[in-house]
């Protein structure tokens, strides 16, 4: 081969290599350099879907907020027990109406009529009922034991004040007003659900559980069904009546219906048949 033709074929070497070269290039630059469509389809909506619908769902949250805040509120208006019923007294036999957790007055109840039972005391009773206690307690005296009355009947006002007085304490204390709401009703029964709303019941003498180790609290367990009224809240019954040990605690319910139950050993609930 001849030094011209070397020369054509160097030529010809030189072109086809450079133009590979240039093809590579140009392939490089419109696929290589691209962001893979997917990819790209992935970054852009990703963002938008997690963002639009916190855009778009903020009303259906506010609205949900509110709700849930709403049956909070309920609930806590009904002091977090959704079973408690507004009651309707039976006139004919007031001394046996029942009021507990899960049965509360109506909100604008008051007795027909109050009375003091001692010159030293302000404690009140329902006056159909104030005679009884003053007989109890003139029978105690005799025998030099005093049945001081020390809390009797509170208006559903002052309940509800006091209520909401241990509500507010929980909710500086960082509790959810449902919560608080429970929560205060296992301390102070919520208003329209006490007995002492009720003006049928009084707190004698104490209001600690060693009163059950006294002379009065002993002459009550004798005497008290005489006059018509009963323990309310026994010991061995507070899986029915929801209420610790309360032996200061007593309540009118009329003399047949004490004896009735002194004798079989019922609680209220039990008697009326609520358990």
């Amino acid at each position: 081969m001849n030094k011209k033709a070397k020369t054509s074929i160097a030529v010809i070497a030189s072109v086809v290599l450079i133009a590979v070269i240039a093809i590579l290039v140009v392939v490089n630059l419109k696929f290589g350099d691209t962001p893979d469509p997917l990819a790209e389809e992935i970054t852009t909506t990703s963002p938008a879907t997690t963002e639009a619908p916190a855009t778009e769902e903020t009303p259906s949250q506010v609205s949900t907020e509110a709700q849930t805040e709403e049956q909070t509120h309920s609930a806590a208006d009904n002091y977090g027990n959704p079973n408690v019923q507004t009651i309707t007294i039976d006139e004919d036999q007031w001394y046996l109406t029942l009021v507990n957790r899960n049965r509360k007055l109506p909100e604008d109840f008051i007795p027909p009529k109050t009375s003091y039972l001692v010159d030293d005391s302000d404690a009140e009773l329902d006056s159909r009922c104030a005679d009884q206690y003053i007989a109890m307690y003139n029978a105690a005296l005799k025998e030099n034991i005093e049945l001081y009355p020390l809390s009797g009947y509170r208006r559903i006002s002052t309940q509800k004040k006091n209520y909401e007085n241990k509500i507010n304490l929980y909710l500086n204390q960082g509790y959810s007003y449902l919560d608080a709401a429970q929560k205060a009703a296992t301390i102070i029964l919520p208003p329209g659900t006490s007995e002492h709303n009720l003006g049928l019941a009084m707190d004698i003498c104490s209001l600690e559980e060693s009163f059950a180790n006294t002379k009065e609290f002993a002459w009550l367990m004798e005497h008290a069904q005489d006059y018509g009224f009963i323990l309310r809240y026994p010991a061995d019954k507070q899986d029915i009546t929801q209420i610790t040990y309360e032996p200061w605690h007593w309540r009118y319910v009329g003399v047949d219906a004490a004896k009735a139950m002194k004798a079989s050993g019922q609680c209220l609930e039990e008697y009326l048949g609520y358990a």
